[in-house]
């Protein structure tokens, strides 16, 4: 029997390079047979798989270009389009502006332009862009997912998602420093996903991009988030301190998006 609960599995929350048990940032959203792929960081391919196939996907959803966000679509797209799937229709790809071109880009080696739009049917975000999506194929099933994305603070065009489905809520930061629309994106969430890239705050006069782990604690304080769960951990950064100095901040339960973990709301 399908679980209709609203789901996430953690496939990886390194930053900025995999590590050697952990891929990239990479997450699945589920609720019964709706299945979406929150970023596609490097490594995250083969953990996805361990759950659905790509032609089970309901979407894919990508924060922004950084290839640590986005780097294993170009052989999901071999998978898509090569390898041992047919897919009935693209699956819907939604992401920041020119993300066609980008992956085209890199994976033409004619004269040609490579297909990417007979493996992914690709709808640029943009703030407060919102759309429902359910299992492939079976439109008007009752585990629709709404998924809300808003423009965030970060040094590329960036963007926060919030998932809403089965009676529940999960907002994910995707790379942000702290900002007015990812509180309001979070607001009342049971569950916040929000980086915390981090170790220290930039000195003064230094652009902010990431969070830090306080940083976490107060975005999920501030939007009065149900939990927080500290992903996409910098290179100086541990989990377990990471945590703590998160849940200062934050009198909410807090855990880390350890690779291979899955919470349920």
């Amino acid at each position: 029997m399908l679980d209709d609960r609203l789901r996430l599995t953690v496939l990886g929350s390194a930053s900025p390079y995999p590590g050697p048990d952990n891929p990239c940032s990479g997450y699945l959203v589920s609720s019964g047979a709706t299945h979406v792929w929150v970023d596609a960081g490097t490594g995250t391919l083969g953990p996805l798989r361990r759950h659905v196939r790509l032609d089970e996907l309901s979407a894919i959803w990508i924060s922004h270009l950084h290839a640590d966000h986005c780097a294993d679509l170009l052989t999901a797209f071999y998978g898509a389009r090569y390898a041992d799937l047919r897919l009935a229709a693209p699956i819907p790809l939604y992401g920041p502006p020119g993300i066609a071109d980008r992956l085209a880009d890199f994976l033409t080696n004619t004269a040609v332009r490579s297909p990417i739009e007979s493996a992914f049917a690709v709808t640029e975000l943009t703030d407060g862009h919102r759309v429902s999506v359910g299992p492939p194929g079976e439109p008007g099933q009752s585990d629709q997912l709404v998924l809300t994305s808003r423009a965030v603070r970060h040094d590329v065009p960036a963007f926060a998602l919030r998932v809403d489905g089965a009676g529940r809520s999960l907002v994910y930061s995707g790379d942000s420093a702290p900002c007015a629309a990812l509180t309001e994106l979070a607001s009342g969430c049971d569950a916040l996903l929000c980086e915390a890239d981090l170790a220290q705050a930039p000195a003064a006069g230094e652009p902010q991009v990431h969070h830090t782990p306080e940083d976490a604690g107060d975005t999920a304080t501030a939007a009065r988030a149900g939990r927080l769960i500290v992903t996409h951990l910098g290179p100086f950064l541990t989990p377990e301190p990471a945590v703590a100095r998160a849940a200062t901040r934050f009198a909410g339960p807090v855990d880390y998006a350890a690779p291979g973990s899955r919470f349920s709301l």
